[in-house]
């Protein structure tokens, strides 16, 4: 009761690979958790630095009030000039917590099940604002890192092929690298472009940078029954954002820290532009509008991070380099017995 479970990113990695497409499935059951209000999660909490304002680590608690219940948090650095040297961008452990007593009972790699719970998200918000007539035969890209890995990689897997992908970053060296990657092992038609433009000729757009405010401005880039995942919800102008349909995980958490939603809601004064949630379009309650495009901006919710870090802790006894720490907690008992 009182160990405490040290899961490394290699443990993390495999047992959500052998999940497969069913990783999926298991966001769009926290989400759905999450509408039902059997969910906590409050904001998230910025660590920023007044020397470097790109960096920032941000803490994200939450809890699961299901059958199996858990609480826990999301410690995440996001440090954009780790790519200069080679490095990724963002670096992750996840604390969980017994439900009963409150003591922590695992520290685990937490970068992995962030990039694969935001790639899943992704995805499930692909697959749901796709016209059922209309497949996509291609896929653009802006922001050549992991992120946009994982959702491609999560896309083949859940979803199949399409005929292209068009990848654009401002640093040559990644752009290069994820084409390859779609290329050589994800076995898709790939190449790289040059312009914003090109990329939002195709038909789902992925925007997965560290951009800190927006710089897409043109409004004539979208077209009607386009859909674009705004992962890193700081592209798109707030013009954009109010000229098409859109919906988002959770509406108070994306509605600031000037997102282009937050942005979007500012200058008109009100968040009428928000249809709905991802939760109201897997219940039916909402439909997409295919007179604009659909942007889907995902906030990050924590509960998602949890209930991923919730099955690598079950199933992590089978693998090889977990660690177990007995006796974490030196002291278990209030007072000794008198006797």
């Amino acid at each position: 009761m009182h160990d405490m479970r040290i899961i490394p990113g290699h443990v993390v990695l495999d047992v959500l690979r052998r999940r497969g497409a069913g990783i999926v499935d298991l966001v769009a059951d926290t989400y759905l958790l999450h509408g039902r209000k059997e969910t906590i999660n409050p904001d998230s909490y910025f660590l920023r630095f007044p020397d470097n304002e790109l960096n920032r680590i941000i803490a994200l608690p939450s809890a699961l009030l299901d059958e199996n219940p858990v609480s826990g948090i999301k410690w995440i650095a996001s440090y954009p000039g780790n790519v200069r040297d080679g490095l990724p961008r963002a670096s992750a452990v996840i604390i969980l917590n017994d439900a009963r007593t409150g003591f922590p009972t695992a520290c685990i790699e937490g970068s992995q099940i962030s990039a694969l719970r935001t790639a899943a998200s992704a995805v499930l918000g692909a697959d749901r604002l796709r016209a059922p007539d209309r497949p996509y035969r291609s896929i653009g890209v802006i922001g050549a890192g992991i992120i946009a890995r994982n959702i491609l990689e999560t896309y083949k897997l859940h979803s199949g092929t399409v005929d292209e992908v068009l990848v654009h970053d401002l640093d040559e060296a990644s752009r290069h690298s994820l084409s390859a990657f779609v290329r050589d092992t994800l076995e898709m038609p790939s190449r790289t472009v040059d312009t914003i433009a090109e990329v939002f000729a195709a038909d789902l757009v992925v925007l997965a940078t560290s951009a800190g405010k927006p710089y897409i401005e043109d409004r004539s880039l979208l077209r009607p029954g386009q859909v674009v995942l705004n992962i890193s919800l700081r592209d798109l102008s707030p013009e954009i954002i109010l000229d098409n349909w859109n919906i988002v995980d959770d509406v108070q958490h994306c509605l600031k820290a000037n997102t282009s939603p937050h942005l979007a809601a500012q200058k008109a004064g009100n968040h009428d532009f928000v249809a709905g949630t991802i939760a109201d379009l897997l219940l039916g309650r909402i439909e997409p509008d295919r007179s604009k495009a659909s942007i889907f901006s995902p906030f990050g919710l924590g509960v998602l991070d949890l209930a991923l870090a919730r099955v690598v802790l079950a199933e992590s006894d089978w693998y090889s380099g977990t660690l177990t720490v007995a006796d974490f907690f030196p002291e278990l008992r209030r007072w000794e017995s008198v006797a």
